[in-house]
This record gives C-alpha cells, sequence and structure tokens, in this order.
C-alpha cells in the first residue's frame, strides 16, 4: 500500500515539474543556507583554533604593562630580568620552561638585499615553548648561548627576502653593526590571522641581543610551557603571585604586567565563532519554514484541482486514511527531494567557498543528516493540513465539484 502511495505521489510531481521546483525552492534555500553557514562556520571555527595553537598550546606569554603589549599612557613599567625567569622555573609548578626575551627591529643585510626585520633574542626553551621546528640547520649549543656568540636562526621570511633562493646555512649576514651566521631556519608557520607575521624573525642567543644590538639587560617578555596536566589558570594565578612579590606590588594596586594565555584566547574566540554560526544557521533556518508554508499553500491548490478525483477515490472504496496518506506522501516527497538538491548546492557551495576564505572544508555527516530530516519534517508538518482536508472531504460534494 505505501510503495503503491509513493508511486503516485512522484507521478503528480512529475506530472507538474516546473510547479513542483518551484514550491521546493524554499526547502532548498533552507537546507543549502543552513548547511553552508554551519559548515563554514565550523571550518572558521578549526582555522582559529589551528592559529592560535601555532603560537604553541598551553603557552603563556607575559609582558610588562596592564594590556598586550604596552598598556595605557602612564610611565613604562619596569622590564623583568632573567633572575625572574629562573624564580618562575624553579618556584612554579607545573612549568616546563621559560624563555625570556629580548627583542629589538633591526635591517637585515646581504649582498645586495636588505629586509628590516625582528630579532629575538632567548634561549633553545623558546623552540620548546613555541613549537617551533627546524626545516635545516640546528638550534644554538651551550657553548653559543653562554659566550653570547653571534649565530642565528632564522625564519622562512627572512630566508625568502635576504637569500632569495639561495642556501641561507653557514652565511652570514649584517645586523646593525654586527655579523650574524645563520645556523638553522625555522619551518614555515604561515600567516597567523592576527598580530605578525611569525616567519619574519631572527632568533639569536639572548645574550648576543642584549650586548650588542639592545644595550641593557631587560627582558621585555617570557613565554612560559605549562605543562598539559596542570591548568593553565592555576599556573597564571601562581605566576602573578610570583611575580606581584619580587616587583613589590602593593596589595590593592594592579599589576604592572600581564599574562596571555593562548588557550583561554582558542576558548574565547571558538566559543565565539560556534555562537555566530549557530545564530548564522538559525536565520538561514527561517527559510525552511518559509518553504514549508509554500509546500502548504501549493498542496491546497492541488487539493482543489484534484477534488473530483478525491471523491471518485472515495465513492469506490479507499478509506481517508489512504486519501490522507498519498498527500501526505506528496508533501514529505518534495519537501525531501528540495532538501537533496539544497544538500548538493551546499555542498558545492562550501567546497568552492572554503579556499577563498582561508577556512578548512570539512564534511559534516551530522549537520547535513540533521537538515534533511528537518527538511523532511517540514514537509510532514506543513502538508498534514491540506492532507487532512483532503481526506475529510465529502464524496457526494466532491464529485459534484467542477
Amino acid at each position: 500500500m505505501l510503495g503503491t502511495t509513493i508511486i503516485l505521489a512522484f507521478r503528480e510531481i512529475r506530472r507538474h515539474v516546473l510547479r513542483s521546483f518551484l514550491t521546493t525552492l524554499g526547502i532548498i534555500i533552507g537546507v543549502a543556507a543552513v548547511v553552508t553557514m554551519v559548515t563554514l562556520g565550523n571550518g572558521a571555527t578549526a582555522a582559529i583554533s589551528s592559529q592560535i595553537s601555532s603560537l604553541g598550546s598551553n603557552l603563556l606569554t607575559i609582558r610588562p604593562g596592564q594590556g598586550y603589549g604596552r598598556g595605557g599612557g602612564g610611565p613604562s613599567p619596569p622590564p623583568f630580568d632573567e633572575a625572574d625567569t629562573e624564580a618562575i622555573r624553579k618556584q612554579v609548578a607545573g612549568v616546563l620552561s621559560v624563555a625570556a626575551q629580548s627583542s629589538t627591529s633591526a635591517i637585515a643585510i646581504f649582498e645586495a638585499q636588505n629586509w628590516t626585520t625582528t630579532v629575538t633574542g632567548t634561549t633553545n626553551d623558546y623552540f620548546a615553548a613555541s613549537h617551533l621546528q627546524l626545516s635545516a640547520g640546528r638550534i644554538f649549543n651551550e657553548v653559543e648561548l653562554g659566550a653570547g656568540k653571534s649565530v642565528c636562526v632564522i625564519g622562512s621570511t627572512v630566508q625568502t627576502n635576504l637569500f632569495k633562493e639561495g642556501d641561507p646555512l653557514a652565511k652570514t649576514f649584517r645586523l646593525k653593526d654586527i655579523s650574524c651566521q645563520v645556523i638553522g631556519v625555522l619551518e614555515t608557520r604561515g600567516a597567523a590571522g592576527f598580530g605578525p607575521d611569525q616567519d619574519d624573525q631572527v632568533v639569536m642567543p639572548i645574550k648576543t641581543v642584549m650586548r650588542r644590538l639592545t644595550g641593557n639587560r631587560d627582558v621585555r617578555a617570557f613565554q612560559v610551557a605549562v605543562d598539559p596536566a596542570y591548568d593553565t589558570k592555576a599556573v597564571s594565578a601562581a605566576i602573578t603571585a610570583l611575580l606581584r612579590e619580587r616587583r613589590k606590588i602593593a596589595s590593592g594596586d594592579d599589576d604592572d604586567f600581564n599574562i596571555f594565555d593562548s588557550k583561554q584566547l582558542s576558548d574565547t574566540l571558538s566559543g565565539t565563532t560556534k555562537t555566530l554560526t549557530a545564530l548564522l544557521g538559525a536565520v538561514a533556518a527561517v527559510s525552511l519554514i518559509v518553504g514549508g508554508i509554500g509546500i502548504m499553500n501549493i498542496m491546497l491548490v492541488s487539493v482543489t484541482e484534484r477534488t473530483r478525483e478525491i471523491g471518485i477515490r472515495l465513492a469506490v472504496g479507499a478509506v481517508q486514511r489512504e486519501v490522507l496518506m498519498q498527500f501526505l506522501v506528496e508533501a514529505a516527497a518534495l519537501s525531501c527531494l528540495g532538501g537533496v538538491i539544497g544538500l548538493l548546492l551546499a555542498l558545492v557551495a562550501t567546497f568552492a567557498l572554503s579556499p577563498l576564505m582561508g577556512i578548512p572544508f570539512g564534511f559534516d555527516v551530522q549537520i547535513n543528516l540533521l537538515a534533511f530530516l528537518f527538511s523532511a519534517a517540514i514537509g510532514i508538518v506543513f502538508g498534514y493540513f491540506p492532507a487532512r482536508r483532503a481526506a475529510s472531504l465529502n464524496p457526494i460534494d466532491a464529485l459534484r465539484h467542477e
């Protein structure tokens, strides 16, 4: 019985192909919009998480000032020193490594090429904390760190602009008035989506930068890698208490430093993106309701057109349940057809838009299945009233209908 009803439903749809297509257009647009919005939103969330993870997972960055970087318009907060590094490493539980940083900007010159870049003086802990990998060469040895040798590890942006296509290893270039030998090249990190280019840097031993480039022993930042077994909030609170004590900040006074937690930022941005995705999906889902209204409207027209046919079926022995089922199956078939076409359009749209937006393409089976089932439910809900109206017709009145 159900098989015959389905055949009759699709036969009726084929009789009015253009009208059936226009009827399903609302469902098509609704499903395509919902799936596209949610898929792109999930891709954006994944991209943000990946970008922040590239800074280093479970990573705390500590800088002087009340904002990220130097905050406020008052006097410059006092910098850190290398003793703070040892204090954090020895007195705070859950710290895997601490890398002090002394940074400056300088023009790098090699033969006829020059490039303005960021010079970061630090230790080998910097590579581990920031998850920096080498594509060639090596990191510093103990002699180079202890003596402050003029050696460096460069990022791929510096390599491209300074050495073009040549191999930079063992070559020497100038930074201000010192010569620097390249001993390693960092793997390309790619654009972070915010902040400076992660590949545009020259990493040198911190003593070299302090003695020969900045001329002071100020530490302008720390990179603190936290053990995954520890809560970064708890470690951050412990570091805050330690630094307040070392910097003699009175109780009730604001911190004159700030701690940037990459994990908290990732969670916050991901949560915000998910909320916006849900909001956009909900707005797009309104078109599904509009599509359902369109199906109900055209099914009511169909009942009016086929009143005599309904009367004949009822007169020869069909029961109300069979007539109800026939029109309900037609409505569900229209909405399911629209759902399938909408899913195909969404697949094409997300596949085309993902590279343009710079986000990963991901096929989410769950959201596609949910959108299809919702479109089918829309057809059943909005098709019930016309089906019920057809089933409740009086056979005698229906046969008299012209």
